[in-house]
């Protein structure tokens, strides 16, 4: 399975994450209305004995009355959780909620978790297999070997619907598709491949499964457990190992791999020396999967055998596997045809899937994000883990896999409208997000923390520092390393720390804020007083001289008051005005809004302005613009003293001729209902609008805050726009993940 060790946190930011606000990482959403006495005689007694009457008539139709037909339980009883062990049921649930929240977030698959206090194998079964009315599809997760063998495969025979244990075919499947790939690299033939697999666990047996049942010859294969290889006759190796056991005098690591072409290793850190990959044949191909740390790292591995191809579970690495690119898209696949069973063939379709997905033109802002080289290569056999194309790719092909082998009650006509219907499932928005984090590790980045006595701002520092995502540079006190020992941090003088009670820049400081104010009625010693007292200014000026790249503040003033601060040092970007967005992300929408935090009330050149900036973030983000100028007003009815600014600013953009849609003035109900915007023919949005555009600071910031505080949507920002460096300021309540993502954001240019 995939790790993610190389990002670090400490354990209260942990804790922290899954207690604030609602503990937990899910909850319940009704997907109807459930305001009236209608909507709930409707939802509930009298109105929902008409599809029950239904289902009891024709039980397929339960997939089209209730969510059955999107709905995965993550099951464990926590015997095998992550690299932790039998811990018990209970805190295996942490771990199952975050397996549903990735079914969610990569292939909008509703899932919840399921924890059973059993490790009685029969106990565990008939309580899973009773569960089958209820969802379409059956997760297994965490479940110690080699009870997880008589689990799967016992539900399997029992049910209609797909069971999946991915501790064992989310490894084999992703690992799969890098094989096919580094065998298509150095021109080997699967039939003829030398294999060795070190590990005779759950997932290395799975991998042997799946890469036989692609062509490897049972001959051709040796696995090893501690013991060693695992032949005919040895008598100390359960039912499912001894499958794999073959006829054959090696005994050891290093003799199986003498001339092999291919080692798996699922096993422990340090398994393979570097002297036993030097007796490889030529070009050898190793994926060193142990968690967290693989069997050899890829600098170890390159430098015995510069000819190697190496994949691990790290991200840190070229060619990770990692089981998120293989079961929600699996499911997505299985749940859509209706599958009873994932079977061999749909794993394998899977597998070529993702394998012929790495070999196309990587996107660049996959590129951008991972460093990745634009195309296929030995440090490429396998798609990074937020392609978006993963989504329209990998399902379909699961699909015609369960249609083709009968497994599907419910085929799908038109393969490719299902892969354009899958690209909107998703939120671009949220894959722009990710791959910006991803960007940010890449490229590291100094981003100065302006309030560091705030605990807030310090565990933000800390999380982005051990997300690897840059170098905090910390602005406060002397008490702040007391701070930092408080929250949790051992090595406290390992940030850097800038007081302006000490700092030797405060001359220069002064010099440069003298010059700059000196015109406008300011005294230096007014200046020195800045300096010296004020944190917006001294974290502004540390920006300005160099010492970072990039500055969060906000936590400790209002927005107007640390704007006034921020401008007394850094301009606007030459010809433009700086204003503020928020950004309202949704699961498959995202909607921009525009000026909420700068301008009292635009001017008809400023409102265009605004309206092309915020129309190129919204690209940035993955979204094609489409502009609306809000009003009370549509299109002049009813008629106002305040309606020449937007007019004026649509005649601005149709002069420039824009590259986007816009349109105006219009109220909000016309600019996002599709079926009001039809009593607007003539109007030159195609769709609803996802960038509106206020006509003033009051209607935008009070928008904005009663979205935040009511909408049920996720609220990105404000992001300050159109200033000569990068700043942000953050709302006054923020948590500490939302000053890491404007951190990032800020720091990877993606707010310019």
């Amino acid at each position: 399975m995939a790790d993610e060790s190389n990002v670090q946190f400490s354990e209260r930011e942990a804790l922290l994450f899954h207690s604030e606000g609602r503990p937990g990482k899910i909850e319940i959403v009704a997907t109807k209305p459930m305001a009236s006495q209608r909507d709930l005689a409707l939802a509930y007694s009298p109105g929902v004995a008409v599809p029950v009457r239904a289902i009891a008539e024709d039980p397929q139709t339960a997939y089209d009355y209730t969510s059955k037909g999107n709905l995965v339980a993550v099951i464990s009883n926590g015997t095998a959780i992550l690299g932790l062990g039998n811990l018990g049921a209970l805190a295996s649930k942490p771990v199952m909620e975050g397996k549903a929240v990735l079914f969610k977030r990569f292939a909008d698959v509703d899932s919840i978790d399921l924890e059973l206090k059993t490790e009685d194998v029969d106990r565990f079964i008939d309580a899973v297999e009773l569960l089958e009315p209820s969802f379409g599809g059956i997760n297994l997760e965490d479940i110690a070997s080699p009870a997880c063998f008589v689990i799967e495969q016992t539900l399997r025979e029992r049910m209609n619907i797909p069971v999946f244990h991915d501790d064992q075919h989310g490894t084999a499947i992703i690992a799969a598709a890098g094989l096919i790939n580094a065998l298509h690299l150095t021109g080997r033939d699967i039939k003829d491949t030398k294999v060795v697999v070190n590990g005779a666990g759950a997932a290395a047996i799975a991998c042997a499964d799946l890469i036989k049942a692609m062509g490897v010859r049972q001959e051709n294969m040796l696995m090893l457990d501690r013991s060693g290889v695992l032949y005919e006759g040895r008598g100390d190796i359960n039912q499912w190992q001894s499958t794999h056991a073959v006829d054959t005098d090696k005994r050891t690591l290093a003799d199986a791999l003498d001339g092999a072409d291919v080692f798996l290793g699922l096993s422990a850190a340090g398994a393979l020396p570097a002297e036993h990959l030097k007796k490889m044949a030529k070009q050898p191909i190793v994926f060193a999967m142990a968690n967290p740390d693989p069997e050899i790292t890829p600098p170890e591995a390159k430098k015995a055998r510069p000819d190697v191809i190496i994949a691990t579970g790290r991200s840190d690495y070229p060619n990770q596997v990692n089981n998120v690119l293989g079961f929600p898209f699996i499911f997505r696949g299985a749940l859509d045809v209706r599958a009873t069973t994932i079977n061999d063939e749909m794993k394998i379709a899977a597998a070529e899937a993702l394998a012929a997905l790495a070999r196309q033109q990587v996107p660049e802002e996959v590129a951008t994000a991972y460093g990745v080289q634009h195309s296929f290569g030995r440090d490429y056999i396998i798609p990074a883990p937020f392609d978006p194309r993963l989504m329209e790719i990998v399902p379909p092909a699961v699909a015609k896999a369960a249609m083709d082998t009968g497994v599907a009650t419910k085929p799908i006509l038109d393969l490719d409208a299902y892969a354009q219907t899958l690209k909107g499932r998703l939120n671009p928005t949220t894959q722009v997000l990710s791959l910006a984090y991803e960007g940010a590790r890449a490229r590291p980045k100094r981003v100065i923390f302006a309030e560091a006595e705030e605990e807030v701002v310090l565990r933000a520092a800390i999380a982005f520092r051990d997300g690897g995502y840059g170098t905090p540079v910390l602005v406060g006190r002397d008490d702040v390393r007391q701070r930092l020992l408080d929250v949790g941090v051992d090595d406290p003088d390992s940030f850097e720390l800038h007081n302006s009670r000490h700092s030797p820049l405060v001359p220069q400081m002064v010099d440069f804020l003298y010059n700059r104010l000196q015109r406008r009625g300011y005294l230096r010693r007014d200046c020195e007083r800045m300096v010296n007292q004020d944190r917006n200014i001294f974290g502004a000026l540390l920006l300005q001289l160099g010492q970072g790249d990039a500055m969060i503040t906000g936590i400790t003033r209002t927005y107007a008051q640390t704007i006034r601060e921020i401008r007394r040092v850094i301009d606007p970007l030459p010809g433009r005005t700086p204003f503020g967005i928020h950004i309202l992300v949704g699961k498959s929408h995202t909607v921009f809004i525009a000026d909420t935090t700068v301008n009292e009330r635009p001017n008809a050149e400023e409102l265009a302005e605004i309206a092309e900036q915020t129309a190129h973030v919204a690209r940035r983000m993955g979204h094609e613009p489409r502009v609306a100028f809000l009003s009370y007003s549509n299109f002049g009815n009813p008629p106002g003293q305040w309606l020449d600014n937007l007019r004026a600013a649509v005649k601005v953009l149709e002069d420039r001729q824009v590259g986007f849609e816009f349109e105006g003035e219009m109220a909000p109900d016309v600019a996002l209902n599709p079926q009001q915007q039809a009593n607007y023919p003539f109007a030159r949005l195609s769709g609803p609008a996802n960038v509106l555009i206020m006509p003033g600071l009051q209607s935008a910031n009070i928008s904005a805050k009663l979205l935040r505080e009511l909408g049920g949507d996720s609220m990105i920002g404000p992001m300050l726009i159109g200033i000569e460096k990068p700043v942000q300021i953050a709302p006054m309540t923020s948590s500490a993940n939302e000053l890491v993502t404007l951190a990032v954001l800020a720091a990877g240019g993606m707010v310019d």
